[in-house]
């Protein structure tokens, strides 16, 4: 937060954006008691459907989304219930480590093919919004690219460094997460593959993976809850010609850090940016005037959260000791997303000495 405000008064993207800029209110708003009630689960699996219907044509579209915190609620009630059902959970227990690995398989082949989708998306945004708006925001996005920068080859080299772990070893073991949320724009999308590295190659302990990577793909949102809120705050107030106060830049910091968790690991992060405004009292139609270069920021901002969400668990795992360091500081095979048989191939095809033949 601090980086984000620094720059955000350094660069002042506000005062030096260009014309052809239009505001407009957003289609939803965040808030706390939205952000409470969204705690507790609608239905079994914490599922929502919307409807909408379209002017011109008269038809109606659906769409089904569900609630990130609603979802580890769920699924921490049912992992309780699965321990107290002891042998009679153990067929559900297999069905949902079958499921789990079909998933990963799926995950590993998206992640290879991802590296060609990026140039398109950068290509589409472009096509889409055209040049002129792009270049309207430009100083904005060059705030948040140098912003997330830091944080990602500054701040994290640096605990890293502090808790004796290798910068070099951990950004090879999280890169394939790291590549896959700049591609998808979703720390939801890309958590099989967070928590699998976290795994593999980072070595970090499943008991604790498996808890710590989804809790942290809702709550630890260094890009969307951070860096972006604080710049983009400052940038409306600007651009609106408001002059914020001390309270107001702190505030900024609280309501970023406590309401991170009210920021759902999927593709966008209005709801942390409306909450933040309206908090502050500036105008919400500033989100607006942010919406068309969204899809740019999104790729950067997701990109840093994903290798958050990689590196608490890593350097919470080496202060209690629990770190397979032997693991983190092996050298990479590529398999990190391959199955226990799979990754064991290469022992197994070693040539083995042909018995001496009976006599």
């Amino acid at each position: 937060m601090s980086i984000g405000l620094a720059l955000g008064l350094i660069i002042q993207p506000g005062k030096l954006a260009g014309d052809g800029l239009a505001t407009s209110a957003p289609h939803s708003v965040g808030s706390w008691w939205a952000f409470l009630i969204g705690l507790i689960p609608q239905n079994f699996l914490g599922l929502s459907v919307s409807s909408s219907a379209n002017a011109d044509t008269g038809a109606v579209t659906s769409s089904v989304s569900f609630n990130i915190l609603q979802l580890i609620v769920v699924s921490a009630v049912i992992g309780l219930a699965a321990l107290r059902a002891g042998k009679k959970a153990e067929p559900f227990l297999a069905f949902v480590d079958s499921a789990l690995k079909v998933i990963q398989r799926v995950v590993f082949w998206i992640i290879r093919i991802a590296p060609i989708g990026t140039l398109g998306l950068i290509g589409s945004a472009v096509v889409k919004y055209g040049w002129e708006k792009l270049t309207s925001l430009g100083w904005f996005t060059l705030a948040i690219y140098i912003g997330l920068a830091l944080v990602l080859f500054v701040v994290y080299p640096i605990l890293l460094k502090s808790h004796r772990l290798s910068v070099r070893q951990y950004f090879s073991g999280a890169w394939p997460a790291i590549q896959l949320g700049f591609v998808s724009r979703s720390s939801i999308g890309t958590l099989p593959v967070t928590e699998r590295v976290a795994e593999r190659s980072l070595g970090v302990p499943r008991s604790y993976a498996s808890f710590a990577v989804p809790f942290g793909s809702t709550t630890k949102m260094d890009g969307c809850a951070a860096i972006y809120p604080a710049i983009a705050s400052i940038f409306v107030a600007q651009f609106f010609g408001i002059d914020l106060t001390i309270w107001q830049y702190a505030l900024i910091v609280i309501v970023s850090v406590v309401g991170s968790a009210a920021t759902a690991g999927t593709t966008g992060a209005t709801v942390m940016l409306t909450l933040t405004l309206s908090t502050l009292g500036l105008p919400l139609e500033g989100v607006g005037l942010l919406l068309a270069i969204d899809p740019i920021l999104d790729m950067g901002r997701t990109a840093v959260n994903v290798a958050g969400q990689a590196l608490v668990p890593t350097i919470v795992a080496k202060r209690e000791g629990i770190l397979d360091e032997t693991l983190y500081n092996a050298p990479r095979t590529g398999l990190p997303f391959a199955d226990d048989e799979e990754a064991a191939e290469p022992a197994a095809k070693e040539i083995v000495p042909a018995p001496a033949p009976a006599v």
